[in-house]
């Protein structure tokens, strides 16, 4: 998981104030019972400390954001009375949650985003294609494709000299709009830079697209011949196929990121390992099991290399006043500010896991902690 989207977190001084909130607002009781959430936030938010500029400016998200259809949360993060990022989250959180800490609290909206997959579907007939893409940050984009090709659509049997003419017509202009609907979906594809394409619908306008693909599109595509254009279509069994390959992808990668924690786990296992690599900067891909109830702490001071496990480590190299807080927080914020990416898992995914925490490196030499071992 790429956590760029977190720089502007890191980029302000504390204290955070951070917000998770069931927003949902499909019933005819959704605003009083928002309001009654908010009002328990903000209590809380300030028995801990808040000041009223930033509790009013997180108050001013949860009233003001754009609703979403169904149920959803919304998570917000502000200081200094600036809402500095809000976040929608697909489902609402197990439990509302307000915190006033030194750092951020992003752990729980990590462990609810996961892997995040780019993907781009494209639902086709021999006329056209709609086409949506999603970006690895949530963003979508949408594509409708009229083919230039209008006549004749499909096959007639016109009998007699005609007839060839009319069926090689036929598959020019299915081609041609296959050619158009491809070149929408390259577009999409590298805007967002997909990791899946999914072409579903028409089974003759989903084989054209698709050989008119480039290689490297090709090599992640999925067809089916789930959905249709026609209007009232049921989209339900599109969606499962669109969900479905989502979720292997995402499967293969955190699988990945296991194999290749498996060859280091000598230089990369345990929370003093993870927190020395991280201060030399040396971690690719930190992997974390999801642990809501942890109390664990680190050491910090203002740089997001200041991490240690004993805040004598921290002065013993000039670091003046380190302050102690929750270890999850202090590792995200290393990992946004050396680049590295991240891994949740769930505690049946690596339970033996030592301390929770590991690290894939991208260099080990002779001063990495347990190199000596190897």
């Amino acid at each position: 998981m790429q956590l760029s989207f977190l720089r502007p977190l890191y980029d302000r001084p504390g204290p955070w104030c951070s917000v998770y909130l069931d927003a949902s607002r499909d019933t005819h009781d959704a605003r009083p019972a928002l309001d009654l959430r908010w009002r328990a936030i903000e209590g809380r938010l300030l028995e801990q400390g808040a000041d009223a500029p930033t509790v009013d400016a997180v108050e001013r998200v949860v009233r003001g954001h754009d609703p979403m259809p169904g149920d959803y949360g919304i998570a917000v993060f502000a200081t200094r009375g600036r809402a500095v990022l809000t976040e929608y989250l697909s489902a609402p959180p197990l439990r509302d949650l307000a915190t006033v800490s030194e750092l951020p609290h992003t752990m729980p909206l990590l462990a609810q985003r996961g892997e995040q997959v780019a993907w781009v579907r494209v639902l086709a007939d021999r006329r056209g294609a709609d086409a949506v893409a999603v970006s690895a940050g949530g963003v979508p984009r949408r594509a409708h494709v009229t083919g230039r090709e209008d006549f004749p659509l499909r096959r007639v049997n016109a009998g007699g000299w005609s007839h060839s003419r009319y069926q090689r017509a036929a598959v020019e202009a299915w081609h041609h709009n296959a050619g158009d609907a491809a070149a929408a979906t390259v577009e999409l594809a590298e805007k967002v830079g997909a990791e899946v394409v999914v072409v579903a619908g028409d089974v003759r306008a989903t084989g054209m697209i698709a050989a008119q693909l480039p290689e490297r599109w090709q090599d992640v595509l999925v067809r089916t011949d789930a959905g249709s254009r026609h209007a009232g279509a049921d989209p339900a069994l599109m969606d499962d196929v669109t969900v479905q390959t989502i979720a292997e992808v995402a499967d293969q990668r955190v699988t990945a990121a296991l194999d290749r924690f498996g060859v280091q786990e000598d230089v990369g296992a345990g929370l003093d390992a993870v927190v020395s690599a991280l201060r030399r900067n040396q971690v690719d891909t930190m992997l974390i099991v999801d642990d809501p109830s942890s109390t664990a702490q680190l050491w910090v001071g203002p740089e997001p290399t200041d991490i240690a496990t004993d805040a004598g480590q921290l002065t013993a190299v000039a670091v003046a006043d380190p302050r102690r807080v929750r270890a999850d927080a202090a590792l995200v914020r290393a990992l946004v500010g050396t680049d590295a990416e991240l891994t949740v898992l769930a505690p049946d995914e690596a339970p033996e896991l030592t301390d929770g925490v590991g690290a894939v490196l991208r260099y080990v030499d002779a001063a990495t902690p347990g190199r000596s071992h190897g």
